[in-house]
C-alpha cells in the first residue's frame, strides 16, 4: 500500500509541508483500516458498553471488569449494583491475526496469541485463559488442512510455552474462507483495583521506556498489510509483513510485568503491536493529551544498520512501551536485566508534538492527536442481502444424520484442544469440550459450610457460525450472541460482559458492507437484550482474496459468573428424564442439515425474551436435580444428543420431524433431570418445555423421527465424530 492521495493532501495541509518518508509511512499505518477503523467506527456506536461491572470499557488495550462477590455471582448482571462487585477485576480482550495466518500459519497464529497476551499485561493483569476461534476453507481441501494444522500448532506452541491455558473457542470450515482464513484470539486476565494500568500517559517529563525483545525488521508494514485484500502471491510476497514470535521471551515478559506492577513502577503502558513503536508510543501520549520526544537510535536492535523507518514501524514481538517516573528508571532497568530482557530509555513525555529523531535529524514532527485520531471516516454504500426462499428437499434420514454428525463443523474438536495445555495454572474447573470453560478466578476464606463453594467461577464461551451469518447477517449475529450466552447459562453461570471480533470482506463493495452492517446491528441488539455490555473488541476488514470475500463473521467472546466452580456436564448419566427447554425457530436456514442435503430456508425466529430465558436456564442448571445440560445449536438436536452420548449412557428420544431434529435455533438446552416438574415450573411463562424421552444405561441412541427410527451405538457415533484426526492422519 501507499498513502492515499486524499490523505496525503489532508496531512500536507495540516503540517504546512510535505510529510517526511517516516511520517508518510507512520500515517499510512495509523490511518489504515486496521488501526483507524475508518469503515467500521461509524457503526460501532450501536454497542452498549456500560454497566455497573465495567471499570474500563472500549478504547484501551483491554477492558477491565469487576468480578461480583460470590453471593452475587448467580444474580443477573442487570440486577446488581456496584456494591455487589469486589475489588477483584478481570481483563477481557480479543484480536485477529487473519492475513498473517494465511501467509505463515504457524507464526501468524503464534504472534496473534502473543499480541493479545501483551494487551492483557499492559492493563496490569496476569493472563489466566485464552480462547481461539478459527475459520478455514472447506475441510476437504489440502490447503485448508495445511493452514488448520499450522495455526493450531502455532497457538499450541506459543500458549503452552508461556503457561497460559487455552480453554475455549471454536473451529469452523466454510468454502468462502478458502483464500482468507480467520484467526481470532481472546484473552482473560486477572488483576485488582490497585494494580490497574491504562494506556494513557500521565505526566510530562516521565520517561518512555522500550522494554522486552530487541527490534528487528520483521512485521514491517503489518498494519497496512492487514488493510488490503490478499492476492494470489500473498504467501510469498507478504511474508516480510508477518512477525516472528519468541514465546520464551514472552514468558519472561509476563513475569517481569508482574514485578513491575508489584513495585508500582509503571505509570502507563502499551504493547507494541500494529505499527510497532510508532503506533504504541504515539497512541499512548495522544490518549493522555501529551506529546513525546523520542530518539530512535536509542532503541535496542537485533539487526545491524536499521534505518529510522524500520525502527519506527517494525512489529517485532515481545515488546512493551512503558511510561516510567524518572526516579524509577534505574529500577526498571534492573528488573529487565534480572529477566534477561532489553531495556531502552527512548525519550520522554512532553507538552508538545510527537517528535522522533534519528542520528540527530528530526524525522517525525506531528500533532499526536492528529496522528492518532485524525483519519477521516469512510462513507460507504451498503446493500442488504435478499432473504432466502423456503425450499426443503426430501432427504434420507439415516444418511442425513450421519452426514451432519460427521461434518467437520459439528464433529469432535478434541484433536485441537488436546494439543493445548488447558490446565496450566490450576484454575480450569470445566475443561474444553463442554459448552463453556469455567475458571476459578479467586478463592475465598471462610468456614467449610460456605454454600458458595470455593469462590467465584468464571465461565468463558467464544465463537461464531458462518453458516448462520451467510444465510442472514443480522439474524445470524443475534443468534451468535444468544448461543454464547446459552453456553454460559447451560453451565449455571449468568453473562457478565463480552468482547467482539468483527470480521468482514472488502467494505468498498456495497453487498459486503451491507452484510457487515448486519452483523454489527444484530450482535449489538442481542447483547443489549441480554443486558451484556460489549466492552471492547477488534475489527478486521479487507478479508477478501482472489476467491472472494469471507462470510461476515462476528466472533463473540463472552464471560459469565457463578458461585463456586461445579457445573453439570454435557454428558448423560443415564438416570434421568430428558427435556428440551426453549422455543424452536421452526426453520432450517443456515443449518448443517441444508449444507449436507441442499435446499434453502428462512433463518429461525429467535425468542423475544432472551434475558429471562438465559437467566432461567442458568437457574435450572444450578439445581441439584439437574444431571446433565447441553445447548442446541450447530447441527441441531441430532448433534446435541450425539455429544451427550457416552459409552455407559444413552437415550431413547422421539421428535416430530426432520425440522425438529436439525433446527439450530439457539437459546435451547437439553436437560437430564430427576425432577422434570420443577423444570417445567421454572420455565412457566418463559419458554416451552418439551419431553424428549429417557436417558438409558446402555450407551445407545434410539432416535424416532415421525414414524422412522434410527439406532446408533456410542462407538459408531464416536467414529463419526472423529472425522478430523482420521482425515489428517
Amino acid at each position: 500500500m501507499s498513502l492515499l492521495e486524499s490523505d496525503r493532501e489532508l496531512i500536507t495541509a495540516e503540517l504546512g509541508r510535505e510529510p517526511t518518508p517516516a511520517e508518510a509511512n507512520l500515517f499510512e499505518n495509523l490511518w489504515s483500516e486496521h488501526c483507524a477503523y475508518r469503515s467500521s467506527r461509524p457503526l460501532l456506536g450501536a454497542f452498549d458498553s456500560e454497566g455497573s461491572q465495567v471499570v474500563i470499557g472500549p478504547g484501551d488495550d483491554a477492558a477491565v471488569i469487576a468480578v461480583p462477590e460470590p453471593d452475587a455471582a448467580d444474580t443477573p448482571a442487570s440486577e446488581r449494583t456496584r456494591d455487589d462487585y469486589s475489588e477483584t477485576y478481570i481483563t477481557l480482550g480479543i484480536e485477529s491475526h487473519n492475513h498473517p495466518s494465511y501467509v505463515d500459519p504457524y507464526d501468524g497464529a503464534a504472534t496473534g496469541v502473543g499480541g493479545i497476551v501483551r494487551d492483557t499485561l499492559s492493563m496490569g493483569a496476569y493472563p489466566i485463559a485464552l480462547a481461539d476461534s478459527l475459520y478455514f476453507g472447506s475441510f476437504d481441501r489440502e490447503h485448508s488442512q495445511y493452514l488448520f494444522e499450522g495455526v493450531v500448532e502455532g497457538i499450541s506452541d506459543y500458549g503452552n510455552s508461556i503457561g497460559v491455558p487455552t480453554v475455549a473457542g471454536s473451529v469452523d470450515f466454510h468454502a468462502d474462507y478458502v483464500g482468507n482464513p480467520l484467526v481470532n484470539v481472546a484473552c482473560v486476565g486477572l488483576t485488582d483495583e490497585e494494580r490497574v494500568v491504562t494506556a494513557e500517559a500521565q505526566q510530562a517529563g516521565n520517561k518512555l521506556v522500550l522494554f522486552g525483545n530487541a527490534t528487528g525488521r520483521d512485521g514491517l508494514g503489518g498494519a497496512s498489510f492487514a488493510s488490503e485484500d490478499l492476492d494470489e502471491d500473498a504467501e510469498t510476497e507478504d511474508r516480510p509483513a508477518v512477525q516472528v514470535g519468541d514465546p520464551y521471551s514472552e514468558k519472561l515478559l509476563i513475569e517481569a510485568s508482574e514485578t513491575l506492577i508489584d513495585e508500582n513502577l509503571v505509570q502507563s503502558a502499551r504493547d507494541l503491536g500494529a505499527a510497532g513503536l510508532g503506533g504504541a508510543s504515539s497512541e499512548l501520549v495522544a490518549k493522555g493529551g501529551f506529546g513525546a520526544d523520542i530518539a530512535l537510535d536509542r532503541v535496542h536492535q537485533r539487526e545491524p544498520n536499521m534505518n529510522a523507518l524500520e525502527i519506527l514501524l517494525a512489529e517485532s514481538q515481545e515488546r512493551m512501551c512503558y511510561e516510567v517516573a524518572p526516579e524509577d528508571v534505574d529500577r526498571v532497568a534492573e528488573i529487565a536485566d534480572r529477566f534477561d530482557l532489553g531495556c531502552s530509555v527512548i525519550g520522554e513525555v512532553s507538552e508538545g508534538n510527537y517528535t522522533c529523531t534519528f542520528d540527530g535529524e528530526v524525522v517525525v514532527d506531528v500533532d499526536p492527536e492528529f496522528l492518532a485520531e485524525g483519519a477521516p471516516m469512510n462513507d460507504l454504500d451498503s446493500v442488504a442481502p435478499e432473504p432466502a426462499e423456503h425450499d426443503l428437499p426430501d432427504a434420507d434420514l439415516d444418511a442425513a444424520i450421519e452426514a451432519v454428525i460427521a461434518n467437520p463443523n459439528t464433529a469432535s474438536k478434541r484433536w485441537v484442544y488436546r494439543q493445548y495445555d488447558h490446565e496450566v495454572g490450576l484454575r480450569t474447573a470445566m475443561k474444553p469440550g463442554d459448552d463453556a470453560a469455567i475458571m476459578a478466578v479467586r478463592e475465598t476464606s471462610g468456614d467449610a459450610d460456605d454454600t458458595t463453594g470455593a469462590g467465584t467461577g468464571l465461565a468463558i464461551s467464544s465463537g461464531a457460525n458462518p453458516n448462520w451469518t451467510t444465510a442472514d447477517p443480522y439474524g445470524g449475529a443475534r443468534a451468535v450472541a444468544l448461543e454464547n450466552a446459552t453456553n454460559i447459562a447451560a453451565k449455571g453461570a449468568v453473562p457478565l460482559a463480552a468482547v467482539d471480533c468483527l470480521n468482514g470482506g472488502n467494505p468498498e463493495k456495497p453487498d459486503v458492507y451491507g452484510g457487515f452492517k448486519g452483523i454489527v446491528d444484530g450482535l449489538a441488539e442481542m447483547c443489549a437484550d441480554l443486558s451484556t455490555p460489549v466492552v471492547g473488541g477488534n475489527v478486521s476488514l479487507y478479508n477478501d482474496s482472489e476467491a472472494g470475500p469471507i462470510p461476515p463473521t462476528p466472533t463473540l467472546a463472552m464471560v459469565g459468573t457463578k458461585a463456586g466452580y461445579d457445573a453439570p456436564p454435557a454428558a448423560l448419566s443415564g438416570e434421568g428424564e430428558l427435556l428440551l427447554v426453549g422455543d424452536a425457530g421452526d426453520a432450517l436456514g443456515g443449518s448443517e442439515y441444508l449444507n449436507a442435503v441442499g435446499g434453502s430456508d428462512a433463518f429461525p425466529e429467535l425468542p423475544e425474551n432472551p434475558a429471562d430465558l438465559v437467566a432461567t436456564i442458568a437457574e435450572v442448571a444450578r439445581d441439584e436435580s439437574t444431571l446433565a445440560t447441553h445447548d442446541v445449536s450447530h447441527g441441531g438436536l441430532a448433534v446435541t444428543l450425539a455429544e451427550l452420548l457416552t459409552a455407559d449412557a444413552g437415550a431413547d428420544v422421539a421428535v416430530d420431524d426432520a425440522v425438529a431434529l436439525f433446527d439450530e435455533t439457539p437459546g435451547r438446552v437439553v436437560i437430564e433431570t430427576t425432577d422434570p416438574e420443577s423444570v417445567r415450573e421454572a420455565f412457566d411463562g418463559v419458554a416451552a418445555v418439551e419431553s424428549l424421552g429417557e436417558a438409558t444405561a446402555d450407551g445407545e441412541l434410539s432416535l424416532t423421527v415421525g414414524d422412522e427410527t434410527v439406532e446408533l451405538e456410542s462407538e459408531a457415533v464416536a467414529d463419526l465424530r472423529d472425522v478430523i484426526p482420521e482425515t489428517l492422519e
